[in-house]
């Protein structure tokens, strides 16, 4: 949603709006900072106003035609309290329109801006007083795709112009600046086209998507988001079929913890398997069959959890990670390392960047692995039987034979593990854990140069059930 932020945050030019006048506010002052605004094309004004009981200045009936070809058009452009400083400013009836053939190429109901430290907004302006917005509130948003206007706007969604439409029934945000929000809000999201970027021809719709706490969209800093939260997304393109329920994302770790989560994922591939090149079919159809046992919906939920609790010697990082893929197969991943930490870097840089673990020093910890066979590894074992040409039971001896070999090479912790996973082939368990400890005293660094070496280094118990 970049696309959305800078363009109908930093200065949207179908009503970017001007540079701060003298002392004095006036309806003249108001007329004559619009026919500066557009002195590259021609303007007209129907009639500019001051309200008899409050501090109210209107402009009405602006039209604009702008050099590019396009035409503005604005029923009521409304600041309300202080000229220099206005409690709110409204922009009522914001169409843009191509100027020979009339063809509609973005409107709004309105834009509200509150307590936006200027009457209108352009590039000289917010160079004497950077872009800061109390409240932000749009309605009924709609672009035309197949206009350079939209081609600009969603450049870096790689969407191209093209034949397509995007509605957005509500845009709310809070605390607006050029590099960073407090909040900002899409209620109402639909769009579809015949060039929508990494999604080829289709489309797709959201019922919510907020962000939170968003700072370095300029790169002046570094890129941070304190949350986010979609809901109710679905999409249908020649590429993706797909659903989900809601995705939240919390990357504010002041408080000790966050994470992602995704909730029913759902992937329609009998409809992505129909969409795909007839030479591609075959080969996706037998992975869906195993994946979702014939049905040809692949449901996925997942978390991603990471909490740190910094204590005076060290600090102790820790982590829940679960995978889910309905009627198949479930993983989880949990571990608790006290670790001390490179100088400068804080439990937080770790949470956000993992790279700095491998300078960590690592002071023992525990980590627990648990995959949950539903029914994903009997299918593999058919499948593996037919395309082999064996029976199911000589893949499975096969398996235990490679098991052993393993705990020839690699040790019996190795094999421990191997012999877990022929379990579940053969389905006399369904349940794999491995509960790991580390030495008192160690660091990724040396696992990475030697993971051969691993099993020696580790304490390693697995369990079947």
């Amino acid at each position: 949603m970049s696309f959305l932020i800078k363009h109908t945050c930093v200065g949207m030019a179908t009503f970017s709006l001007l540079v701060a006048g003298p002392s004095f506010a006036s309806t003249e002052r108001l007329e004559t900072e619009l026919t500066a605004l557009f002195a590259d094309g021609e303007l007209s004004i129907g009639d500019v106003s001051k309200a008899m009981l409050r501090d109210r200045f209107t402009a009405e009936d602006i039209v604009y035609d702008s050099p590019e070809g396009e035409r503005l058009k604005i029923e009521r452009y409304i600041v309300i309290g202080n000229y220099d400083n206005p409690d709110e400013v409204r922009v009522e009836g914001i169409r843009v329109e191509d100027s020979l053939t009339e063809l509609l190429l973005l409107s709004m109901d309105s834009a509200v801006f509150g307590e936006p430290g200027m009457a209108v907004f352009n590039d000289e302006a917010m160079q004497q007083a950077p872009l800061n917005i109390a409240s932000l509130s749009i309605d009924n948003f709609t672009l035309d795709l197949d206009s350079e206007l939209a081609s600009d706007m969603l450049y870096d969604l790689g969407i191209h112009q093209a034949p397509g439409r995007l509605e957005i029934a509500e845009v709310r945000g809070k605390a607006i600046s050029a590099d960073a929000l407090g909040m900002l809000e899409f209620s109402g999201v639909a769009m579809q086209g015949e060039d929508l970027g990494d999604l080829g021809s289709g489309s797709f719709i959201i019922d919510r998507v907020r962000f939170e706490d968003l700072r370095g969209m300029q790169g002046e800093q570094e890129e941070h988001l304190g949350a986010m939260l979609l809901e109710n997304m679905a999409i249908e393109s020649d590429v993706l079929v797909a659903t989900l329920d809601r995705l939240r994302v919390d990357g504010d770790f002041k408080d000790g913890e966050g994470g992602v989560w995704i909730e029913a994922l759902e992937l329609d591939l009998n409809r992505m398997i129909a969409l795909a090149p007839p030479s591609e079919r075959t080969e996706m159809r037998m992975i869906s069959n195993v994946l979702t046992d014939g049905s040809g919906k692949l449901v996925l939920d997942a978390h991603f959890a990471g909490r740190w609790d910094e204590q005076e010697s060290h600090s102790v990082l820790g982590g829940d990670s679960r995978i889910t893929i309905r009627d198949a197969m479930g993983l989880s991943f949990n571990y608790d390392l006290p670790v001390v930490l490179p100088k400068s870097a804080t439990p937080m840089d770790a949470l956000r960047d993992t790279r700095l673990l491998d300078a960590a020093t690592l002071l023992g910890g525990d980590l627990a692995l648990t995959l949950n066979d539903e029914g994903l590894l009997s299918r593999l074992v058919t499948l593996g039987a037919t395309m082999e040409g064996i029976s199911e039971a000589q893949l499975i001896e096969q398996a235990r034979t490679q098991a052993k070999g393993f705990g020839m090479m690699f040790g019996p912790e190795a094999q421990s593990v191997m012999m877990g996973m022929v379990e579940l082939l053969e389905g006399s368990a369904s349940q794999l854990m491995l509960n790991i400890t580390l030495p008192a005293e160690s660091n990724l660094q040396t696992y990475a140069e030697d993971p051969l070496g691993l099993p020696g280094q580790l304490s390693l118990q697995v369990e079947t059930r």
